[in-house]
């Protein structure tokens, strides 16, 4: 039985989550509520659930997003529109198979993109 894992995360202000998915990493709104927002790229999709009292210091979130080919492409994409990438998180090949690089989100939750080497 395939199925999908969709990852929920918090976000203190929703709109400003909405506006940093669309205009930085390009996903597309599919629904916006009040305290609700469903944000996706492809076949990747994140929910975001309001969060006001979130600490983005002390947050833990975490997202791999697994590419199937183009990270370099994406890479540069991201590094030509001037979206910050973590200062750990430059583009690199990973001793377990994969290349990588991350980015934190406006509520610090870690987004790692990967793609098998």
């Amino acid at each position: 039985m395939p199925f999908q894992i969709v990852p929920k995360l918090p976000a203190r202000n929703l709109e400003e989550t909405r506006i940093y998915f669309e205009t930085q990493l390009e996903f597309s709104t599919q629904s916006r509520y009040p305290d609700y927002l469903i944000m996706k790229k492809g076949l990747s999709e994140l929910h975001f659930f309001s969060f006001r009292d979130l600490d983005p210091l002390t947050s833990y979130a975490q997202v791999y997003i697994r590419l199937q080919s183009g990270i370099e492409d994406l890479y540069a994409d991201y590094l030509k529109r001037g979206v910050a990438i973590h200062p750990n998180g430059a583009l690199e090949n990973k001793p377990w198979g994969t290349k990588e690089f991350a980015l934190l989100d406006p509520n610090h939750t870690l987004l790692t993109f990967g793609q098998l080497s």
